[in-house]
């Protein structure tokens, strides 16, 4: 079985300069609930992996202008690494449990796009007071016909209405049908799924940031065979959608800093 590595494409901040990170400290800075490291992970391969979990999010804070503890969704998510994930898939969102997990071997470049669905599921209930349990915004946003007044909620109403309506705001956006025709080519009901489709726009936005890079954090983007399939938004979408996110972000960190 291949041994995780450190080498891992990043250009951005030097958040340790040179510590060795434990994930307790991970837990600490970023909010979680709890974290569960695997068995089968060696003492090495946990130095490794904590080093490059830390700076991933630790950019993703910077890329957003967020307190540190809001990745930890206020100590509702949990953090898994190399314990009890799905055989062949890089890394997923136990919304049952609220996990956020990274297979050891093959988490690397989906961090950000599953921590966006740990935010999605979380802030369903903020948008949408009403919502059950393992409701998701996304999902919600398609299907409430109003959502909880707050401006807040109206900078991340501009973002799924992006990813899902046309300019006009009456029909499916290019991306929306893409993503429906990728479903119809590999038979399956997933990339048109809205909380995929937001997961996918969201890991779009922050790979395609200008200062900072990390391709543990995301990667497959840019030039990938789902990016070359339109397995993402174009860049004049993509461009709309990071100026939404990015407002909506910006004005939860003024808040959170008040």
């Amino acid at each position: 079985m291949a041994r995780l590595t450190s080498d891992f494409y990043r250009k951005g901040p030097d958040y340790r300069f040179g510590d060795q990170i434990l994930f307790e400290d991970i837990k600490r800075t970023f909010g979680f609930k709890t974290i569960t490291v695997g068995a089968w992970v060696t003492k090495e391969e946990r130095f490794i992996a904590a080093n490059l979990i830390y700076d991933s999010l630790a950019d993703l804070t910077q890329i957003l202008n967020i307190p540190p503890e809001v990745i930890g969704l206020r100590k509702t998510l949990s953090l898994s690494f190399g314990s009890g994930g799905q055989k062949g898939v890089q890394a997923h969102y136990d919304s049952n449990g609220k996990i956020l997990a990274l297979a050891k071997n093959a988490g690397a470049g989906a961090l950000a796009h599953e921590w966006w669905h740990a935010f999605d599921h979380y802030i369903c209930k903020f948008l949408y007071p009403n919502s059950q349990y393992f409701d998701f915004a996304s999902v919600k946003w398609l299907t409430e016909a109003s959502y909880h007044p707050h401006p807040l909620n109206d900078e991340l109403s501009n973002f799924y209405k992006h990813c899902f309506l046309d300019e006009t705001g009456q029909q499916e956006s290019t991306f929306f049908k893409e993503s429906i025709m990728l479903d119809k080519t590999y038979q399956q009901n997933y990339f048109s799924r809205p909380q995929e489709m937001t997961a996918r726009a969201f890991e779009s936005c922050i790979g395609h940031h200008t200062e900072i890079k990390n391709h543990f954090l995301v990667s497959g983007v840019k030039k990938s065979k789902l990016a070359q399939q339109g397995g993402f938004p174009d860049k004049t979408l993509r461009e709309q959608l990071e100026t939404s996110i990015y407002r909506y972000f910006n004005a939860l960190g003024a808040a959170l800093h008040r």
